[in-house]
């Protein structure tokens, strides 16, 4: 499969969100406001890429060829967690406002079920380590475009005259689920 296919599919086809239904945690907390999300899209774009890079040699140069394949989802949940540590202790430093919006959602990074799906599908797909860093960051900018746009929307409900008992809750997941219906559309984009 060519890397454009790989991208494209990851970004919008297969959207980790919308289509595949995970990471819906920091989907709804962190898309009330646009710069919330972009802050947690890059951050979670950072770590999902980064984990790609290290979990993939790992696994293919000493985890295969040691038969220690079983011990894959361990370690790369030890490996999120690292660094998603590093983010943490950057961004405290050097965007200390970011850091505080973020709140308890940044940790939740080192248990986003996106990243670590990512780190497995790359195994179980058999990319090389160029089509895994694609991959990976096609579907990191997909929940970054995912968590843009539920933030728009929201911005938009926050001024529409919506009934009252739709307001809240439920109108966000009725939104949310005709965004995911939208994104239906692009399984025929590529074949």
């Amino acid at each position: 499969m060519n890397l454009f296919k790989i991208f494209i599919s990851a970004f919008l086809i297969d959207n980790v969100i919308l289509m595949r239904f995970l990471a819906l945690c920091p989907f709804i907390g962190m898309s009330d406001n646009e710069d919330k999300a972009v802050g947690m899209g890059f951050a979670v774009t950072f770590v999902t890429v980064l984990a790609t890079c290290v979990t993939w040699p790992v696994y293919k140069f000493i985890l295969e060829p040691r038969g220690l394949a079983f011990l894959q989802l361990l370690v790369f949940i030890l490996v999120i967690a690292a660094l998603v540590q590093l983010v943490e202790f950057y961004l405290k430093k050097s965007v200390p406002a970011l850091y505080g919006s973020m709140g308890i959602y940044l940790a939740l990074i080192t248990t986003n079920c996106a990243i670590l799906a990512v780190t497995l599908d790359v195994i179980s797909n058999g990319y090389n380590f160029i089509e895994s860093v694609v991959f990976a960051a096609g579907v990191a900018l997909g929940f970054l475009l995912s968590l843009l746009l539920l933030a728009g929307i929201r911005r938009q409900i926050r001024i529409s005259p919506i009934p009252k008992f739709l307001k809240g809750t439920p109108i966000l997941f009725i939104s949310a689920a005709l965004l995911s219906m939208a994104f239906m559309g692009f399984s025929g984009l590529v074949k």
